[in-house]
């Protein structure tokens, strides 16, 4: 669509087509639509949880990078990422205003399949710094493209004509999905690469990048239905620099306190994600249950929504927002007695731990949500820039956390390898689990005070709500 101005996607008439009224104003949207747009989350959880979770022990334990250089390459790549998310927001808006939709942008993405091969398919002469600057490049070029199906992706639901309660439905179904991707993810991975060697790694990137493929295309289609059935809150017809987009956002009242608070629930989530290969390979002394402790993370997360949905319609999403901090704290501070528990509570910890994480995504971006549409009712929504400097704050986030947690390894002078695990000092042993509970359990309790600070549901929720 060109040359004739934006044409814009509105409710299509007729049957099935049209969205039903939900009862908090807004349409609703259909369920078959809902599943097709939730399987982006699913391929991309790919990306979320893979090198999130392998990457910096990939590094230390078989490329033979030391934890203070594995830190900064993972670290660099995310601030040229943060840096990239804004604008990538703004041109979303740009594409909106110019097509009617945001699908150009989301289909350059779906070729992040390529930078996860490139990812870890190291060449065998490379190891340290050359290693490390292979990896760096590629993961560089892996995030700009995940952001680019990312921005969009995110701003779906915040654009959609849909209510209050009717966007944590949304995100329930998009969160549900993201959760399956990140179990089966999360179990498979480890299992691919037991074998510890390159060759082991390159294969499994291979095969999760066509599930990515295949997934994003489905989500792509997904977008379109989720567009027509519910129509959209099209951006401003004027366009804004990204400098202004960033600025407007910033000092939004509802939304700052909420992005902070986001910043370091994920800085938190991921230094756990980064951190559990080597809590059962130094402290529980078996890497296989790598995959267990994933397993009882992430399983009950697929189950749990509805009743995280259920306590936001009861308490609202602050609440219930808080509760899930809350609970994430105190069970990172329930595995601080690391191996005398023995594995049956450990899983049981690491069980409340996900039952935990999928009321802070799930919540988390339903806020977003709100946030837009406070926005709007002020005049001042750009959805697609909101959506940017999330997901910038989201992969400020992903980088934070394995950084913290390799500054923790280097600070207990944590020996790499390229041959598997090799044995460490008592003080390498201390820091390594210290950087697993404590420093987690004290970022939340950061996370806290900021989410305490957001006001954004006492003027939106519906009074109905209560």
């Amino acid at each position: 669509m060109s040359g004739t101005g934006p044409v814009r996607e509105e409710p299509a008439a007729g049957g099935g087509q049209r969205a039903a009224a939900s009862s908090d104003d807004g349409a609703r949207a259909a369920t078959g639509a809902l599943l097709r747009y939730s399987a982006g989350s699913l391929g991309m959880g790919v990306w979320i949880t893979v090198p999130g979770m392998l990457l910096l022990y990939f590094m230390t334990d078989t490329l033979g990078v030391s934890p203070a250089l594995a830190g900064v390459t993972l670290l660099i790549p995310k601030i040229v990422d943060a840096v990239a998310h804004p604008a990538l927001g703004t041109w979303s808006d740009r594409e909106a205003r110019q097509y009617g939709h945001r699908r150009r942008m989301l289909t350059l993405g779906l070729t992040l399949a390529l930078a996860l091969v490139a990812l870890f398919t190291v060449p065998s002469g490379l190891t340290g710094l050359g290693a490390a600057l292979w990896v760096g490049v590629a993961y560089t070029a892996g995030n700009l493209l995940f952001a680019c199906f990312q921005v969009p992706y995110v701003t779906t639901p915040s654009e959609l004509r849909i209510g209050y309660h009717e966007r944590t439905r949304v995100f329930m179904f998009r969160m549900a999905a993201l959760t399956v991707g990140l179990l089966a993810t999360g179990v498979a991975a480890p299992a691919l690469v037991a074998s510890g060697e390159r060759d082991a790694y390159s294969r499994a990137a291979m095969i999760l990048s066509v599930f990515m493929v295949v997934t994003g295309l489905v989500a792509v289609r997904g977008v379109r239905l989720l567009t027509e059935e519910c129509g959209t809150r099209p951006p401003p017809e004027s366009g804004h620099s990204v400098l202004a987009d960033v600025r407007t956002a910033l000092r939004d009242r509802d939304f700052r306190p909420l992005l902070l608070a986001y910043l370091v629930t994920g800085t938190t989530t991921h230094l756990f994600l980064a951190a559990v290969p080597y809590y059962t390979a130094y402290v529980l002394g078996n890497e296989k249950l790598t995959s267990v402790l994933m397993g009882a993370f992430l399983g009950p997360a697929i189950v749990v929504g509805p009743l995280w949905q259920a306590l936001s319609r009861r308490h609202g999403k602050q609440r219930a927002l808080m509760t899930a901090q809350t609970l994430f704290l105190a069970g990172c501070l329930g595995l601080w007695p690391a191996g005398g528990l023995g594995t049956p509570a450990t899983v049981v910890v690491a069980v409340l731990l996900g039952v935990a994480f999928a009321g802070l995504q799930l919540l988390a971006f339903s806020m977003l949500s709100d946030a837009v549409a406070a926005a709007e009712a002020r005049g001042s929504t750009r959805a697609g820039a909101y959506s940017g400097i999330w997901t910038a704050t989201d992969a400020t986030g992903t980088a934070l956390g394995p950084y913290l947690y390799a500054l923790a390894l280097a600070a207990g002078g944590f020996v790499s390898t390229t041959g598997g695990t090799v044995a460490q000092s008592q003080r390498a042993l201390d820091l390594l689990l210290l950087g697993f509970t404590a420093l987690p359990a004290a970022l939340m309790a950061l996370a806290l005070l900021f989410q305490s600070r957001c006001r954004l549901d006492e003027r939106g929720r519906p009074k109905a709500a209560g």
